[in-house]
């Protein structure tokens, strides 16, 4: 993708998060228009993460928050979201809020901001030998060998620029050894503004994006026809330390568990420098379909 298809897509990503306020406590939010049948996960948590952000004061930046998948998003139709205040105290404030459509509730969030806070730091020490982003395929090189496989990336944004260090979960069956961890290089591809909530925003919105995709890793297992199907049911994420979105990161993932069909991920944000920004959990829906 070149430097100016990629900065339009960021520029869609930005209207897609930059939401229209109603009152001070309500926001209606539009999904585009990319043919896929429901909203993608990581973008309704994106814009419940802005609604949520915009009432509360912009010196207490987001540093967690838990969120449930309760319906499928319609992408035809405006989502509105209804921020609850919970609490504002000397040091945190939360915030819960619902986005509706059709009259019933898609995904509920609970968010927590925290004022600057000096205190005790550390972090894990990132994995070693990790090829960096311009030494492993790009999603481009990826489809040139499996052109078959453009459907099943219909959930992939264009605002992000994914280039996996192991076998993508997309790829036909059998063409997918087992491993223990799903790792990712990804950035927002163009430059963001340089408010924090929209790059915890933007952040939100591509954790969705591989974390599932570790439980099938260790199985060897794919996406699609002949796999898995899948769908998020819930998600939780905690904001370490300042980053960028439009830099590069590192999506560790492992998955500790899966039964009953369904599946737990957990994942590391790091940035190239090996600090750790971001931590994520979820736990999706997965069903074996046939050919």
């Amino acid at each position: 993708m070149t430097a100016d298809r990629g900065q339009a897509a960021v520029d869609q990503l930005l209207e897609v998060l930059d939401l229209k306020q109603l009152d001070a406590d309500r926001f209606q939010g539009e999904s585009p228009q990319t043919g896929a049948q429901r909203v993608f996960g990581g973008q309704v948590a994106g814009q419940a993460l802005v609604a949520a952000g915009r009432t509360v004061d912009p010196e207490r930046p987001v540093h967690s928050l838990h969120g449930y998948f309760v319906r499928p998003g319609d992408p035809t139709v405006p989502i509105d979201f209804t921020v609850e205040t919970i609490r504002d105290g000397r040091s945190f404030s939360v915030r819960r809020c619902t986005a509706q459509q059709h009259g019933k509730a898609i995904f509920l969030m609970s968010a927590s901001f925290q004022v600057a806070e000096e205190g005790l730091d550390h972090h894990a020490a990132a994995p070693e030998g990790v090829p960096g982003p311009e030494e492993v395929p790009t999603t481009r090189d990826w489809l040139a060998r499996y052109p078959e496989r453009r459907a099943a990336l219909s959930f992939g944004p264009q605002a992000i620029d994914v280039r996996y260090v192991n076998t993508p979960g997309w790829v036909p069956p059998g063409d997918r050894d087992a491993a223990k961890e799903q790792r990712v290089w990804m950035r927002i591809n163009g430059k963001l503004p340089d408010d924090p909530l929209i790059h915890a925003c933007a952040l939100t919105y591509a954790s969705d994006l591989s974390l599932l995709d570790s439980v099938l890793s260790v199985h060897g297992e794919v996406w699609g026809p002949g796999g898995v199907i899948g769908a998020s049911l819930d998600h939780a994420l905690w904001f370490h330390r300042p980053f960028r979105a439009d830099e590069w990161f590192l999506y560790d993932c492992r998955s500790p568990s899966a039964s009953g069909s369904r599946g737990l991920a957990s994942g590391r944000l790091l940035t190239r420098d090996g600090v750790h920004i971001a931590s994520a959990v979820q736990e999706g829906l997965l069903r074996r379909i046939g050919s």
